[in-house]
């Protein structure tokens, strides 16, 4: 009974950790003085609605995947703000800093959990620690990725010594360490992510919990973005040696609004992002907000399965014929309005292809393609993926991620580091109410406003316009 009320007063401190002051906003949880055990600590790991869900939505809403019709984008359901993330307004930002705290709050369990394993000394069950401080670690880095994609430039040559993001390693909310820089940030979350790979055991009993295969899989994104093709390679291809299952599309239910099976056979990891009230809330009975890109629409084939399992055409009036919905989500919970964007064997294959034909190594890149695509069409189809030389197939491989990767919460990303190769640069427009609205590539507005409470409490120097 004692351990019953002191695990039921664990999770109560946990899930009660809300914003106050400080640069973070975090205020110190009660939950350290119950961190006594190995127990104690996967309790606090296992809280799916802290590591799992409430990751950042805006760069999202501020990519080209989707659009908005006048009528939805004049509706009351769409914040102020997000019609100024939507528009790429010079001074979009969150009045309220749920998204920067939420990740916060993530980093500072992480950083409790962590500091209570060096305290244990539960030297009987090294492995049980282990596997704890790789989850933490992974968590850790999981939580911090997200926010370099929206509040720090794009990590490259020129930016290395451009303003970062806090890096807090003690859960002491008095430690204020400053912004540091981007290269300070992304070598923070390669050094959690590879140490969270020689500690974290190979599988886990769920994909909501971290595991060697999640922890490699999120190291080639995370070399991705930093346009570090060759450590890309090698994670996506250690990580694919421990998880390479794929789904057969085939075996899916082409008509459904809800086509995925939560926690499926090519999840490595899973999370969501934060979708409350948001213009990329994803409706299950209801019209979708969005509405996806045409563009991306007519690239795919008629025999291609996902036209029919990633997307579905809008046929309820008053809405048009010809506009399409996105029902292609992995998170897969009936009713659940969230978008996934956790780690998948179909992201690691599109890695790999990417990376082998950046590298010269074209017939590998082919059959990356091959093994992917073959799942995706209708059976007897596929044409297979034919490419002239390494050029032709990087651009054809990176069509293809746009295409499979539709609504991950992973295009922002993919359009800071192309747009700065000026084969793939993309400038973007949207026409709302009339009014035509511009992002060029590589402007200042692909780095978003830090929330202004966190600016005021913290004394951190905002992003410049």
């Amino acid at each position: 009974m004692k351990n019953y009320i002191k695990y039921i007063l664990l999770i109560v401190c946990v899930l009660t950790a809300t914003a106050c002051q400080k640069y973070v906003d975090i205020k110190k949880s009660g939950s350290q003085s119950f961190i006594e055990t190995t127990k104690d600590c996967q309790l606090i790991l296992d809280n799916y609605d802290l590591f799992n869900i409430n990751y950042p939505i805006d760069g999202e809403i501020a990519a080209d995947d989707y659009y908005l019709d006048d009528n939805r984008y004049n509706s009351d359901a769409i914040t102020l703000e997000d019609k100024a993330l939507y528009t790429w307004q010079p001074n979009a930002i969150r009045a309220a800093s749920t998204q920067w705290v939420a990740s916060y709050n993530k980093i500072y369990h992480c950083n409790l959990v962590l500091e209570a394993l060096e305290k244990i000394k539960d030297t009987d069950q090294p492995a049980v620690i282990n596997n704890l401080q790789g989850s933490a670690l992974f968590l850790r880095a999981y939580a911090l990725w997200p926010l370099a994609q929206v509040y720090i430039k794009p990590y490259g040559a020129a930016t290395m010594q451009e303003p970062g993001l806090p890096i807090h390693k003690r859960s002491d909310i008095n430690d204020v360490p400053g912004r540091g820089t981007v290269k300070e940030t992304y070598d923070a979350i390669v050094d959690d992510l590879t140490r969270a790979a020689g500690l974290l055991n190979n599988t886990s009993s769920i994909s909501s919990r971290p595991n060697k295969a999640a922890a490699l899989a999120m190291l080639a994104r995370v070399y991705l973005s930093m346009e570090d093709y060759p450590n890309a390679l090698s994670a996506a291809d250690a990580a694919l040696k421990l998880k390479s299952g794929l789904l057969d599309y085939n075996t899916l239910e082409l008509g459904s609004y809800n086509p995925f099976p939560r926690f499926n056979k090519e999840v490595i990891f899973h999370s969501v992002i934060d979708y409350q009230n948001s213009v990329l809330e994803v409706g299950f009975g209801d019209e979708n907000k969005a509405l996806i890109d045409p563009v991306i629409i007519s690239a795919y084939q008629n025999d291609d399965l996902r036209k029919q399992l990633l997307v579905k055409e809008n046929l309820d009036v008053p809405v048009p014929s010809g506009t399409y919905r996105f029902v292609g989500n992995y998170e897969g919970a009936v009713g659940s309005s969230a978008l996934f964007n956790g780690l998948a064997v179909n992201e690691l294959y599109l890695v790999r292809a990417e990376c082998y034909a950046r590298a010269g190594q074209t017939a590998n890149a082919v059959n990356d393609m091959n093994t992917l695509l073959a799942t995706r069409w209708s059976t007897g189809t596929y044409p297979g993926f034919t490419v002239s030389n390494a050029t032709d197939a990087l651009q054809k491989i990176l069509l293809e991620r746009r295409k499979e990767l539709l609504m991950r919460g992973l295009r922002w990303t993919d359009l800071r580091r192309l747009n700065k190769d000026t084969r793939f640069a993309k400038n973007l427009s949207r026409t709302v109410n009339g009014t035509v609205y511009s992002l060029p590539a590589n402007d200042a507005r692909y780095t978003l406003l830090i929330p202004q409470e966190v600016i005021t409490n913290s004394k951190l120097a905002q992003n410049i316009r």
